[in-house]
């Protein structure tokens, strides 16, 4: 066999010449860039607002704050530690506002870093609860509500009050006091006083209610915002049950229920199991012998599926984010608009901003923006309102806030059937009726003060089916 080799004496030569040519370079990076350093150090050694100082994790880049209620966070001049030669930006001599997520880049030679500040301030009222029971504190509104079990004398109960640092209560915690009507707690910190209105009801007697569930039971539950209005569903009211769509499907009996109400936020797309036949057709026996149905985010789009709406007709614009995803609108309040609908006991007791807008979402709280509602201009050809109602034989409530019209969107729909035998459904499909703070980058946000809005709505449009 020929074989053919490079003589020995060449491949030490090459291996010579590689090895030099190597040097060479190595030796012109070190003197013609003698400030390319890529071992300098960019991590912020401590960052400080209002003397207090931050959370920082390297690893992340997330610094976050926990400050006293009453903060001044929109106008801060920082106090930061960086490493020897390193700069930042924006630059930290000027104030800044940490009322929303700032965003800082180190550098050092040739090597940078981001980190993402993030401020919460406490509330002022950290808990109130009465007999064990926690009540919704409404920062907002400066109103404190809740509800405990039917036959409790509530003419002289002791409220067991957490408050923030430096912030002082009176009446003080374990004061006992007639709650019979409205009583007002006043907060002081400082020079500064306000006064939250606390009132207490009992749970609604004489409904019956199931909340329908794809869990087998409700301790299954596994989506926190459908956990949130089940658990506060019970709360409310007494004669309250659980319903799995299996037991549907198995035969339950439903005709003792008033209302029917479906929440549904874990996925855009319906289940399976509420499309199997015996479910649907159980599901539109029961209205069609009187029942009434309430169909939540995406529950919305069960209209067609139940021949509510026609082929077709049901919710055309679904979207949201699903975890770890969601955002925090820092600058804007999320809610509805309902102007020329205000008489329509649904709205009855509502906190408005202006006449016939009220918020459902605060600006500062998570939000996934799960959204199931028609989109009127463009899309589906309804062109406004009223072509909306001529093709869906529904009743348009609300929109979005800023369409006092009601022509842009439809965000709460009433289908009231045939009105001689068939139920009543309403539906909610707005991104701001959001019933679970959940965490962003796992730290919670800020308590939704606009929370007592959501379950007012929610509370009137059972007690109004049922009628």
């Amino acid at each position: 066999m020929l074989k053919t080799s490079i003589p020995r004496t060449n491949g030490l030569l090459a291996i010579l010449f590689f090895s030099m040519l190597s040097m060479l370079f190595s030796c012109e990076d070190d003197n013609d860039n003698p400030d390319f350093m890529l071992d300098a150090p960019v991590q912020i050694n401590s960052f400080k607002i209002n003397g207090v100082n931050g959370e920082i994790n390297q690893n992340t880049g997330q610094i976050l704050f926990t400050l006293p209620y009453n903060s001044n966070i929109t106008s801060v001049t920082p106090e930061i530690a960086l490493p020897e030669g390193a700069s930042i930006s924006p630059d930290i001599s000027l104030p800044a506002d940490y009322s929303q997520e700032v965003t800082y880049t180190v550098v050092n030679g040739n090597r940078y870093k981001d980190y993402k500040v993030r401020v919460q301030v406490m509330q002022p009222i950290i808990k109130f609860a009465i007999n064990g029971v926690d009540a919704t504190i409404n920062n907002a509104a400066k109103s404190i509500t809740i509800v405990l079990p039917t036959g409790t004398d509530i003419t002289a109960l002791a409220p067991e009050i957490e408050t923030s640092a430096g912030v002082s209560i009176s009446p003080a915690s374990g004061v006992a006091r007639d709650f019979s009507t409205p009583q007002t707690y006043t907060i002081t910190i400082g020079s500064l006083s306000e006064d939250y209105t606390v009132t207490v009801s009992q749970q609604t007697m004489g409904l019956k209610v199931a909340f329908l569930g794809v869990a087998a039971n409700r301790g299954a539950i596994t989506n926190p915002d459908e956990k949130a209005a089940a658990d506060w569903l019970f709360a409310k009211f007494s004669g309250v049950s659980y319903v799995s769509f299996n037991e549907v499907k198995d035969g339950i009996d439903l005709s003792a229920f008033d209302v029917i109400w479906w929440h549904y936020d874990a996925a855009m797309d319906l289940p399976g199991i509420a499309f199997d036949a015996n479910v649907v057709n159980a599901l539109k026996a029961y209205r069609a012998a009187g029942g009434n149905l309430l169909l939540t985010t995406f529950a919305a789009r069960y209209l067609e599926p139940l021949n509510i709406v026609p082929a077709g007709k049901g919710p055309n614009n679904v979207f949201g984010d699903f975890l770890p995803a969601g955002f925090v609108d820092a600058n804007n309040s999320w809610g509805i608009s309902f102007r020329g609908r205000e008489d329509h006991p649904i709205f009855a007791g509502l906190q408005t901003y202006e006449p016939g807008k009220a918020y459902l979402l605060e600006k500062g709280t998570f939000r996934l923006n799960h959204v199931a509602w028609w989109f009127l201009p463009e899309w589906g050809g309804y062109g406004n309102g009223q072509g909306w109602r001529q093709q869906t034989g529904g009743n348009n409530l609300a929109s979005e806030q800023w369409d006092d019209q009601l022509n842009g969107r439809v965000s709460i729909g009433e289908f009231s059937g045939n009105g001689t035998t068939d139920g009543n459904v309403i539906v909610i499909g707005a991104g701001a009726y959001d019933w679970y703070n959940e965490p962003s980058n796992g730290t919670p946000s800020q308590t939704n003060g606009y929370i007592s809005n959501i379950e007012r709505l929610t509370e009137n449009i059972i007690t109004y089916l049922a009628e």
